[in-house]
Parts: C-alpha cells; structure tokens; sequence
C-alpha cells in the first residue's frame, strides 16, 4: 500500500504548498525518481513552460529525475515507468476525466500494487478517494462522484467555509474530510495525519481536525 499525500491544492507558480511536498519528497527517498501523471485535463497539456515550471519545481525539492506518462503510452510502458519511480504524482484538473483515464489504462490497478510515495494535488488527491466532494463552477452546487477507493472516504479538496451548509448536509450521509489549499491530509497503511488545515463534517456537524 502506498502512502498517500492527498493535497488540498497548490498554486505551482507560487509554490505555495511546499511544506507539503518537502515532507512527501523525502518520504519517498533517495535517488528520488518522480513520475507525473498530467491527465487531468479535458485535452492533454504538453505546454513546454508548465512542464518545465513543474521540473524545476520537483528538482528543487530533490527530485534526481522527473518522468511523464504520456496518454499514448502503452499499458506496459506506463507500469515500466511505474515500477521505476518512488514518487508518484497526480496533477489537478477535472477529476471525472483524470479518473476516466486512470481506469481505461488500469492504473488504478498499479496504484493499488504501488509501494512507493502517491502525491495528489486537488483533482489528483479526490481521484484516489471512495468518493470526492465536487463544485460546479457554473451553478456553485456541490456533488458526490466515485473514485478509485485507494481509501475508503470522501474528501474535499479547495475547502472554503462558503460551502460549510452543503458538506453539513451531504455529511448526514457520508463523513466528509475537507482539506484548503496548501494544506494535506497524509494516509499511510490506515492511519491518517494532517499538515496545516483539516475538517471533518459528520452527522451535519463540522468539526477541525489536529
């Protein structure tokens, strides 16, 4: 089981979760070969500046090598790369199509068998839950849409109080785990631990978790 860094969110250009990464990146150790996996988007993003935005990034953090895997790369390419790397990360994005994609190529099935280090930033975190919390950005509602069930709860990424009467109101059904921006919650083989911000919303009640 991998341990999992389940990122509220980030603005890369600011860096403005390292902390988060810092922790996740010696985790996972040395040589550190991170592999990327930017399917999050509606029509895939090989803009040269953001993946190089991105390596620096990964490489100030101590990362020896930064991997992507390409859509069109075969099913054994992708667990070839898999199997090479000791940090997995999953970029944001829209979380029903990283999903999609994630399940007609099986990765899902190598993040189970995964053994190293799994970051998800914002779309990438929700993916890898039961369920996740989403917003339409069109009308402001919120939604609950299946994941892979690499843990058993729904989260919320981008939390913000303004949507405090809707989780109270979906946690009647469903105890939901709200993570902000900059801040994660850190799985690892059952038991959970949170750097920076985190709520619980259960029984319509909103509790802050420590």
């Amino acid at each position: 089981m991998p341990k999992l860094y389940l990122l509220g969110g980030e603005n890369v250009f600011r860096r403005s979760a390292r902390e988060v990464n810092e922790r996740a990146f010696q985790e996972a150790g040395e040589p550190l070969v991170v592999l990327v996996f930017a399917w999050a988007r509606a029509s895939f993003d090989k803009e040269y500046k953001k993946r190089e935005r991105l390596v620096d990034y990964f490489i100030s953090l101590g990362a020896s090598k930064v991997n992507f895997v390409e859509y069109s790369d075969s099913k054994e390419t992708i667990a070839e790369k898999t199997s090479s790397s000791n940090l997995i990360y999953l970029t944001g994005g829209l979380v029903s199509v990283l999903i999609e994609r994630l399940k007609n190529m099986e990765v899902d099935n190598l993040l189970r068998g995964y053994s190293g280090v799994i970051v998800g930033r914002s779309a990438g975190a929700l993916a890898l839950c039961k369920k996740c919390v989403i917003t339409y950005r069109s009308n402001s509602k919120v939604k609950l849409v299946g994941g892979l069930g690499l843990v058993d709860f729904t989260l919320k990424a981008h939390y913000k109080p303004e949507k405090d009467n809707e989780l109270k109101r979906l946690s009647k059904e469903e105890k939901i785990y709200a993570v902000p921006e900059g801040s994660a919650l850190v799985y690892d083989n059952g038991a959970s631990s949170f750097i920076g911000e985190a709520y619980l919303f259960e029984n319509g009640k909103k509790r802050m978790l420590t």
